[in-house]
């Protein structure tokens, strides 16, 4: 990037925060370029992440919740992450039309992204994007996850508050108590609060709270009610993202939480590079003579590893 872009990225002009980000999806060469140039210009913006099961309106959410930070006269980024199709491997893209009322604010930039087989409900080029709409000034960043389920913990390790969002009626009174999922939340929303059950989850979700030991400064999740078609509780939430980010402060764990998220990246880049390493060098017969052997039960998947690796016994 010449500095030229460089200085419109920084200035949130939406064509160079769109080709940036373009530009880390697509990966390789063009991508660490990208981030070599702007990462000294990052750590402002405080990172939210959104996660929970498909259904209980988290798009809406966040259209409610970058709205309110709007009329507080911040700027807000939002990386939207939706499903591949594992078939013609495209996307919908729908959160980007959920959001369709905050396209003609020049305070927020959204970029919808495919996750591209990636799983843990974000894509491969996220935190990447994450660090475009840093560097180019956005005091909020919000990303929205897939909806993939209670697997989907990536999030923890992408962002500095993270909120999981609930629904009424959804079998979530039972899922609530489980491990997975609702271990990672900073905040705990219910949405749609307008329906009959929601008593019922708000209850199951405080249970689990209670389940948990007590430590001593520890942050306890606030469980929140909201109806984000209409807007009630937004403003409630986004006050407690506040606190939240304030706890982090005072507990000086805001740099090890960035500490984590940067291992996190660190470790993901390696695994990426490396696999890329090896499969360069190994000739495409290679592989499908050790997937035969796999097949024919001659060798196992990790004999066939150590050979693609140099490690053969």
């Amino acid at each position: 990037m010449n500095s030229e872009t460089i200085e419109a990225l920084r200035a949130g002009n939406p064509r160079a925060v769109a080709r940036a980000i373009s530009a880390v999806e697509r990966g390789g060469t063009e991508a660490r370029e990208v981030i070599a140039d702007i990462f000294r210009y990052t750590g402002r913006a405080h990172i939210i992440g959104v996660t929970g099961a498909p259904g209980t309106g988290k798009s809406t959410l966040v259209n409610e919740i970058a709205k309110h930070y709007r009329r507080r006269g911040q700027r807000v980024g939002i990386v939207a992450v939706d499903p591949t199709s594992p078939f013609s491997g495209g996307a919908i893209l729908g959160d980007r039309l959920r959001m369709q009322d905050l396209s003609g604010d020049s305070g927020v930039f959204i970029r919808s992204m495919a996750t591209r087989g990636a799983l843990g409900g974000l894509a491969t080029a996220t935190a990447d994007a994450v660090q475009v709409l840093d560097a180019a000034g956005f005091e909020i960043v919000l990303v929205e996850t897939v909806g993939a389920g209670q697997n989907e913990v990536d999030i923890a390790k992408n962002a500095q508050t993270t909120m999981v969002v609930e629904a009424p009626g959804m079998g979530d009174d039972i899922q609530a108590i489980k491990a997975g999922i609702m271990e990672i939340a900073d905040l705990l929303v219910v949405n749609k609060a307008d329906h009959d059950e929601v008593s019922a989850t708000v209850a199951a979700l405080e249970m689990n709270l209670n389940l948990k030991p007590k430590v001593e400064n520890d942050w306890r999740p606030p469980v929140l009610k909201t109806i984000a078609l209409k807007g009630d509780g937004v403003a409630d939430v986004v006050d407690w993202i506040g606190k939240h980010r304030q706890y982090l402060v005072e507990q000086n764990q805001l740099a090890s939480r960035d500490y984590a998220r940067f291992r996190g990246e660190l470790e993901r880049v390696v695994q990426r590079e490396l696999m890329s390493r090896v499969m360069r060098g190994v000739n495409g017969t290679k592989v499908d003579a050790l997937i035969e052997k796999i097949a024919s039960r001659e060798i196992d998947v990790y004999q066939a590893a150590e050979t693609l690796i140099g490690k053969e016994s």
